[in-house]
């Protein structure tokens, strides 16, 4: 058999594991939305993110002990910035899921990936796609009932850096540092929100423990790790389309567990943000060579 249709079998398969870790995650994620509504009003918005993010930070620290000394500036500089985009991704997700519907925070959440997948295209189709995103967010925020308008500018702004977690999710999954990265990443996020949670500390119960522990894994800890290997299996451009899971999930678990049933006009809103999105992200980085992942020494054809 040729070494270019072993090459070809091995992207097929990392493909498919991408995708599922990235559903793994979204669910995940989801999920501890769903948990973590009910401590808003004891820990308030920030307070709840924070406190879940340095709940996760200390477990993956004991999970991969990441080493500090031997890691280049361009290393430091891929991971601070990661840390970055999850703490301003989950800040402001948060404070938009307190305002807006679990759907409806998600898809306009899933902006993020389409605008840098956008911004790298120069072809008509993306954007005639990215038109169509705009009258689904034109559904779902004109149309589509009754919206907070700073809940629509909070799930913008954690789109902005959905679109910087994207990118850093393959770079920084493909890297050599792997999830010990992620380790340090999620405690730069932890260290950057600690103005929120350590005020919220001395406010939590022993009822509140369970539901915080179970946010932090599912939403955190499991989430970022998953979506980072899932980076090390696939390129940015394929990640981007399967974080289309995130906001079919958040309407789908915001409707069963929440009670956020959306109008007619909304969930069609969401249907041509996701398509559009998917199609944006997928076109705009061609279908080469160019876009598959890349091979370890081991995995090179001889």
């Amino acid at each position: 058999m040729s070494s270019s249709s072993n090459t070809r079998r091995f992207t097929r398969a990392a493909t498919i594991r991408a995708m599922v870790l990235v559903l793994i995650g979204s669910l995940g994620m989801q999920f501890s939305a769903v948990i973590v509504v009910g401590l808003f009003p004891a820990f308030g918005v920030l307070g709840t993110s924070s406190v879940r993010m340095l709940v996760a930070a200390v477990i993956l620290l004991l999970i991969f002990r990441p080493r500090l000394r031997g890691r280049s500036r361009r290393e430091w500089a891929g991971i601070v910035l990661y840390g970055v985009a999850m703490a301003a991704m989950n800040a402001f997700l948060y404070l938009a899921f307190d305002r807006l519907p679990l759907g409806v925070a998600t898809t306009i959440d899933f902006l993020g990936p389409c605008l840098v997948a956008l911004l790298a295209s120069r072809r008509a189709r993306e954007g005639a796609l990215a038109l169509v995103a705009l009258l689904g967010v034109a559904l779902i925020a004109g149309f589509g009932g009754a919206l907070d308008p700073l809940g629509l500018v909070f799930a913008a702004l954690a789109g902005a850096a959905f679109g910087l977690y994207t990118l850093l999710a393959a770079s920084v999954g493909q890297s050599e540092g792997g999830l010990p990265s992620v380790a340090l990443s999620v405690t730069i996020a932890a260290v950057l929100t600690l103005p929120f949670s350590v005020p919220t500390l001395p406010l939590i119960r022993a009822e509140h423990l369970v539901p915080l522990v179970a946010s932090a894994l599912l939403g955190t800890a499991l989430a970022f790790t998953v979506d980072t290997i899932a980076g090390r299996l696939t390129s940015a451009r394929v990640l981007g389309v399967f974080f289309a899971f995130d906001p079919v999930v958040g309407t789908i678990l915001g409707a069963v567990f929440l009670g956020q049933l959306l109008t007619p006009l909304a969930l069609t809103g969401v249907v041509l943000i996701v398509a559009a999105g998917a199609g944006i992200v997928w076109f705009s980085g061609g279908h080469g060579p160019a876009a598959d992942p890349p091979l370890t020494d081991s995995e090179h054809p001889a």
